[in-house]
C-alpha cells in the first residue's frame, strides 16, 4: 500500500504500518454488519438495510453520534476485513433479505472496497450498493465507483467555513462536499424507485438540522435548488440529540420552531421530495449497538 490520498485531508500516511489521520490501517474494522432499519423509507423499506459500518473518520463532528467507532482503532470484537471477506458480507447481507448494501462511512476504505465491491458482483450481489457518506469527499477518488455504487446517501452539513471550522475542525467541508455530490448526481442521477418505492438508483442528500442554525440550512437547501433538479430527494433530520458536556448552543436538542422553519423553507423553495422526521428521532435507541459483527 502507497501513501493515501483517498480524501481531501491528503494525510499521506502509510497504512501498512500507521493509521491515518482518519484512524483507518491497512484493512477496514466492521464494527457492525447487520440489517438497519433507521435510514430513509427507499433506503430501509420493509426488509432492512444491509449496514456495513466501519470504523475511522476523515471528520471530528462534536456532535458525532457514531463516537465509539469514528475516533477509535474499532471496538470490541471489530473484524478486519479484506476484500473477499467484504464480498462475504455484502452477500450475507442480501441472503438475509436486505435491500441493499449499506456501506456506512465508506470513504476512508476506498482502496479494499474498488476491490470488493466487482468481487460481490462476481460471486452473485445483485442488491444496490449504497455509499452511506459524510459528503467530505474527493472527486477523483469518487470516479473511480462510477459504475460500482448505484445510491449516493451523502451529508451536507455544511456551506459557511465558520460552522464547519467550529463543528467538524474541516473548514473547507463545503468546497470538497459540494463537488463530490455534484458528481454523485452526474454518475447516478435522481433517485429511481421500484414499484415498491425502493431506491434502485440515484440520490438522497441528507442534512441535519442544528440548533441556532437555520440559517445554515437555508444556506444547504439554496446550494441544492441552485445545482439540481428540484425532484432532488432531501433528507432534513430533526435527529440531532446533544452529547454529555456539550456546550451552548449545541446543548439542546432542536426546537419544534426551528425545524417547522427549515421544513417550511425547503417546501418554498419548490422541492416536492423532502423526508421529514418527528422531533422524537433525537433519541440514542436509533444509534445502533456496536458490538462486532452481528447479523
Amino acid at each position: 500500500m502507497t501513501e493515501c490520498f483517498e480524501c481531501p485531508i491528503m494525510c499521506g500516511a502509510y497504512r501498512e504500518h500507521a493509521p491515518g489521520v482518519c484512524g483507518a490501517g491497512r484493512l477496514p474494522l466492521v464494527a457492525r454488519a447487520a440489517r438497519h432499519y433507521f435510514e430513509e423509507p427507499p433506503i430501509s423499506g420493509t426488509r432492512g438495510s444491509g449496514a456495513i459500518f466501519f470504523t475511522g473518520c476523515n471528520m471530528r463532528c462534536v456532535f458525532c453520534q457514531n463516537i465509539e467507532i469514528s475516533r477509535t482503532g474499532g471496538v470490541p470484537g471489530a473484524v478486519p476485513a479484506d476484500e473477499s471477506a467484504l464480498a462475504d458480507m455484502m452477500l450475507r447481507l442480501e441472503e438475509l433479505g436486505s435491500h441493499n448494501v449499506n456501506l456506512v462511512t465508506p470513504t476512508p476504505h476506498t482502496r479494499v472496497l474498488e476491490r470488493a465491491i466487482p468481487l460481490a458482483r462476481e460471486r452473485g450481489l445483485t442488491v444496490p450498493v449504497v455509499w452511506n457518506t459524510n459528503g467530505y469527499e474527493r472527486v477523483e477518488t469518487l470516479k473511480r465507483f462510477e459504475g460500482l455504487v448505484d445510491i449516493w446517501l451523502p451529508d451536507l452539513k455544511y456551506v459557511s467555513a465558520s460552522l464547519a471550522g467550529r463543528y467538524s475542525q474541516r473548514a473547507d467541508y463545503f468546497e470538497f462536499a459540494s463537488k463530490a455530490i455534484i458528481e454523485m448526481q452526474r454518475q447516478s442521477g435522481t433517485l429511481e424507485l421500484d414499484e415498491d418505492g425502493i431506491a434502485k438508483k440515484g440520490v438522497i442528500i441528507r442534512h441535519l438540522v442544528l440548533p441556532c442554525a437555520v440559517d445554515e440550512t437555508r444556506r444547504v437547501l439554496d446550494f441544492i435548488s441552485l445545482n439540481f433538479p428540484i425532484g432532488t430527494y432531501i433528507s432534513l433530520m430533526s435527529q440531532y440529540t446533544p452529547i454529555a458536556g456539550m456546550k451552548k448552543p449545541l446543548d439542546r436538542r432542536l426546537t419544534k420552531g426551528e425545524y417547522k422553519r427549515a421544513v417550511d423553507y425547503a417546501v418554498g423553495l419548490g422541492f416536492t421530495n423532502v423526508f421529514t422526521q418527528k422531533l422524537s428521532s433525537a433519541e440514542s435507541v436509533y444509534t445502533p449497538e456496536f458490538s462486532g459483527l452481528i447479523e
